[in-house]
């Protein structure tokens, strides 16, 4: 007979004695389970007493995770986190260096542990820290310069518990005085510093900046681009990352005003040039969190263009209608005639003609077609920037084009406006940066101009496939089309540098796109005769258990699962992965980033999966919904799932990627025997059916299927080729 479900057996540890195995009843308060294990141990005053996981973790068990404790699991029996909160606020202030130093190391531990770090707060635990790391350089001047490394660490572990206390967002980032960041700001200024102290310091000026505006200010005061830079220029990619994201928080939270003085200064330290030497083409391999870093900031960068993307052009603002002037100019290469030059008319009749040979839409004021936004100014900054710098290209496609026929001309300003547009979409720009996403582009941290310079080599592009084409006015919007997706397609290549990037549009001319397409076109053809109908229902059964025992296989290996700190940094980790037999989840903390599968020794949870009840996904989530008062990501939604267990428990997930999210959402279902309706089954279900249907119909090949079945031949006039075998 099965125990009943509220008994769990676990073995129980103290120090200087032998574990003991023990059976907690769930129903009782902790408390009197407490006293119960005191009272076998002969131990008085059990309220000094606590129980903790004897995992990595070492976290405290409380009523709220009680529930997670699972039978086999190992307990230690320690002191309260009260009573370790008070030993450690009282020895943390020692005069013994040494005893110092070993406390700092323990509080930097046990403040990962919320349940601790509530009673050190509530100890005033934060203002001591602040105080100590506010008088600590001055009070250990002479240690510094007799025992570095010892100064080092102290500073390195004051600061590292500091950190992990501020991550459980207990105590508000407004709180601090101006002289703790101002010493914070001191070790990321020194020119040498413990990199542990300098990885710390980053990382709280980076939460500074992020979770309070008027911190921002005090910060900015502090740190400046230049003092930043010279930490670009090492070899720890780690501090490099820290940097990186110094530098985006404070563009992020900058005020409008102020950014495009920021990133002119950000120009005159050539911190694009410094990132593409020292981060981008160093041998070391980019790692996510520095990839989440640089797409950041590239997309504030080009987020710089929104202002003149949604500018309109004012059709009465003469310096403005200076700049269509220029492009005419430069194109034609007639200078502006004196009023005395000819009658109005004529010069009127003269500036319209030239205006249509540059493709505007509005012969007469081209300026009113920049009043759209977007892209509004944008477009024309661009079509200025190509007549100036690719002036010979620039003057090639519009005099190509105001010689050609007039239904197969292509319209220079029309489709520099329109790419403008185009290019903004796929950029993103003005949206914020995703939370989830490590989607930057080498080629972009490759030139001053990178905007610029990537519309002057699509306009391009568009010029030589409007010819491909041999399109008319009346095909613009397909040739856009054409366009978007060869840009797409190149894109996704991920080209180091620009020309790498011209170079792989060469490659992708409409004729290797109607390719494309077709190859694509056939790869998902659904015919529609009804024996290939009745064949496809036939073996999509024996296609969907096939996705299923993949998903359960994957499940099998499980994967290694990001938290998300209060600093949206993704520095802590945890794996789960399904048993062998399907029964368990296997699932637990992990220092870091694993190098392959994770052995179901080394996780100590388990969630039976017979006691699972469903499984959650997006906003309705409880990980979602405690974090309501932040401003949720869309990515971050969409990778976000719980599984529902016993008593309205919940086991949390945010998947790294939608594949990801997709295996496990599917390997749930399928255990809990329902539907599989990702994304990722359907193109899965797609791309097998497909494979397995042209197999069978291998032999069919060039065999004309009919629609109907065959008709049924009349009966013979006769029976004699009958015979009885009797």
């Amino acid at each position: 007979m099965p125990p009943p479900a509220d008994i769990v057996k676990v073995a129980i540890q103290c120090p200087n004695t032998f574990p003991k195995l023990m059976e907690i009843d769930q129903k009782k308060p902790l408390s009197a389970i407490i006293k119960e294990v005191c009272e076998g141990w002969s131990l008085g005053n059990h309220e000094n007493f606590a129980l903790q996981n004897a995992d990595s973790t070492n976290f405290y068990i409380t009523e709220k995770n009680r529930n997670d404790i699972k039978n086999g699991s190992i307990l230690h029996l320690t002191k309260s986190p009260y009573l370790t909160a008070t030993e450690l606020h009282e020895k943390i202030q020692s005069s013994s260096m040494d005893a110092k130093l070993e406390s700092l190391k323990d509080l930097a531990n046990a403040s990962r542990d919320i349940t601790f770090a509530q009673e050190f707060i509530n100890l005033d635990g934060i203002s001591l820290l602040t105080q100590m790391v506010e008088s600590g350089t001055e009070r250990y001047q002479k240690l510094q310069k007799i025992m570095k490394p010892c100064f080092g660490d102290l500073l390195s572990f004051t600061l590292t518990a500091f950190v992990e206390l501020m991550d459980h967002d207990i105590v508000s980032w407004d709180t601090f005085s101006v002289a703790f960041i101002k010493k914070i700001a001191s070790y990321v200024n020194k020119s040498a510093m413990d990199t542990a102290v300098l990885q710390r310091s980053l990382a709280i000026l980076e939460s500074m900046v992020l979770n309070s505006q008027d911190l921002y200010h005090k910060v900015a005061q502090e740190i400046t681009i230049g003092q930043l830079i010279p930490h670009l220029q090492g070899t720890d990619q780690d501090i490099q990352t820290y940097t990186i994201a110094v530098i985006n928080a404070l563009f992020l939270k900058a005020p409008e005003e102020k950014r495009q003085e920021m990133a002119h200064i950000l120009a005159q330290k050539q911190l694009r040039s410094i990132i593409l030497s020292n981060v981008i083409r160093s041998p070391t391999p980019i790692n996510d969190e520095m990839a989440h870093q640089l797409y950041v900031l590239q997309v504030l960068t080009f987020n710089l263009l929104e202002d003149r993307m949604m500018t309109k052009m004012d059709p009465q603002d003469q310096a403005q209608r200076d700049i269509i002037f220029e492009l005419r100019r430069i194109a034609f290469d007639v200078e502006c005639e004196p009023n005395n030059g000819g009658s109005i008319e004529k010069r009127k009749s003269m500036y319209t003609r030239d205006y249509k040979k540059l493709g505007f839409i509005n012969h007469v004021n081209p300026a009113v077609d920049f009043t759209q936004i977007p892209p509004g100014m944008l477009a024309l900054d661009n079509m200025l920037y190509f007549a100036r710098h690719h002036q010979d290209a620039y003057i090639r496609i519009v005099l190509e084009n105001s010689s050609r026929e007039d239904k197969h001309e292509c319209p220079f300003g029309r489709s520099s406006i329109e790419l403008t547009k185009m290019l903004c979409e796929i950029l993103k720009v003005g949206e914020l940066p995703s939370e989830n996403c490590h989607d930057f582009h080498p080629m972009f941290f490759t030139h001053d101009r990178s905007f610029e310079e990537f519309f002057c080599i699509c306009i391009q592009l568009l010029n030589k496939t409007w010819k491909e084409m041999r399109a008319t006015s009346e095909d613009f919007n397909k040739v856009m089309q054409v366009v978007r997706e060869q840009i797409m397609r190149a894109l996704t290549l991920k080209p180091n540098s620009l020309d790498q990037f011209k170079s792989r549009l060469q490659n992708l001319s409409y004729a290797e796109i109607l390719k494309i397409r077709q190859s694509e076109r056939m790869n998902q053809e659904d015919f529609q005769f009804r024996p290939i109908l009745e064949l496809r229902e036939k073996i999509q059964p024996e296609i969907m258990e096939l996705i299923k025992q993949q998903r359960l296989n994957r499940l099998c290996e499980g994967t290694c699962f990001r938290k998300i700190s209060i600093r949206k940094r993704q520095d802590k980790f945890w794996y789960c992965r399904l048993s062998p037999n399907h029964k368990v989840l296997h699932y637990g903390d992990l220092e870091e980033s694993p190098q392959g599968e994770v052995p179901h020794d080394s996780l100590q949870e388990k969630l039976p999966v017979a006691d699972i009840k469903a499984v959650i996904t997006g906003k309705d989530c409880p990980h979602m919904k405690e974090k309501a008062a932040q401003k949720q990501n869309k990515e971050v939604l969409e990778l976000a799932f719980s599984v529902l267990y016993e008593s309205d428990e919940y086991l949390n997930f945010i998947a790294p990627d939608k594949h990801e999210y997709c295996v496990w959402t599917d390997g749930l279902n399928a255990l809990l025997g329902k539907e599989m309706t990702s994304e990722c089954t359907k193109s899965d279900m797609d791309t097998l059916l497909s494979m397995e249907m042209k197999l069978r119909l291998l032999d069919l090949e060039n065999i004309q299927i009919p629609e109907a079945p065959p008709p049924i031949p009349k009966e013979p006039s006769n029976y004699d080729f009958v015979y009885d075998c009797n």
